[in-house]
């Protein structure tokens, strides 16, 4: 049986982890300006650059986070006069969870999938693929919207959209980095320390996207998790959830426009990949598994 969590518990935490995430990639940020200022020898202009190019960096993130994500997935909005049934359930889950109900989205795409996203309850969107609108019935979309709205009521949106956006940021800054230190002029504002420091920056640029890859990787697990938990509670219905995913694993499929940047925020691995050490999801037998138990 899985572990019980206080949802309130799991609301403060999501929010305390989305603030310690900025200023854990505000620390890494600066850290690679300070370096790519010493080697370089940008100095002081250097620094200035960086913080206003991260300040900048950060209110978009979390701003427009949601719009980027939903254009990164192909994402077009929707009308309850075009797809009436989703938005019935999307509106009474919304209000059952006591949050506005977000707005809706559908992705073309004939692989069953689904995801939330956005900075709060006030300002979210759902996105389904068409795949999941033929295949569920509706116990099972039930169960795949209540699993959704238990994310944007956690405030999981936020926190997710934020790693997405800026570990994907950190990442993209290392490349830049190490291709500046390799076939770049290093060295040439300090050359006394030029050659430690390309060395330390290096290690530095490849290590920190690995190590917040890993971080994401295990909290995006987690999350699911109580998402599970939560839509089961929503609903009262734990089976429907479990025959969802039962049916995304039997008629799961590469999503034309998944990317490595969005993955985390799918019910479901867009990829249709295997689980692994490398997985943002847990296993889907073991999440049906403990749906079964409950």
């Amino acid at each position: 049986m899985a572990e019980r969590v206080n949802i309130f518990d799991a609301i403060g935490a999501n929010k305390r982890n989305s603030y310690l995430l900025i200023f854990l990639v505000l620390g890494v940020f600066l850290g690679m300006v300070w370096i790519l200022s010493e080697v370089f020898g940008f100095g002081q202009c250097g620094y200035i650059f960086g913080f206003v190019a991260l300040a900048v960096y950060a209110v978009t993130a979390f701003f427009a986070g949601d719009r980027i994500v939903l254009a990164l997935s192909g994402a077009k909005e929707i009308t309850r006069e075009q797809y009436p049934f989703i938005y019935n359930v999307a509106e009474g889950l919304s209000m059952a969870a006591g949050i506005p109900m977000p707005k809706i989205y559908l992705i073309d795409d004939p692989s069953p999938n689904a995801f939330a996203t956005g900075r709060d309850p006030q300002h979210s969107s759902l996105a389904v693929t068409r795949g999941l609108l033929e295949t569920m019935n509706r116990e099972e979309l039930e169960g795949v919207v209540a699993h959704e709205i238990s994310h944007i009521a956690n405030y999981d949106i936020r926190f997710m959209t934020l790693t997405i956006v800026l570990v994907g940021a950190i990442g993209l800054l290392s490349q830049i980095a190490i291709r500046s230190f390799l076939f770049g002029g290093a060295g040439g504002g300090n050359k006394g320390k030029g050659g430690v420091l390309v060395i330390i920056g290096i290690i530095f640029m490849i290590l920190a996207p690995i190590a917040a890859l890993f971080v994401r990787m295990a909290i995006s697990r987690q999350r699911e998790y109580l998402a599970d938990a939560n839509a089961a509670k929503l609903t009262r219905y734990p089976p429907g959830l479990a025959n969802a995913l039962e049916k995304i694993k039997k008629n799961a499929q590469p999503m034309k426009n998944a990317s490595d940047t969005t993955a985390p925020l799918y019910i479901s691995n867009p990829f249709a990949k295997a689980e692994g050490m490398f997985a943002t999801h847990p296993p889907l037998d073991d999440r049906i598994k403990r749906l079964r138990s409950m």
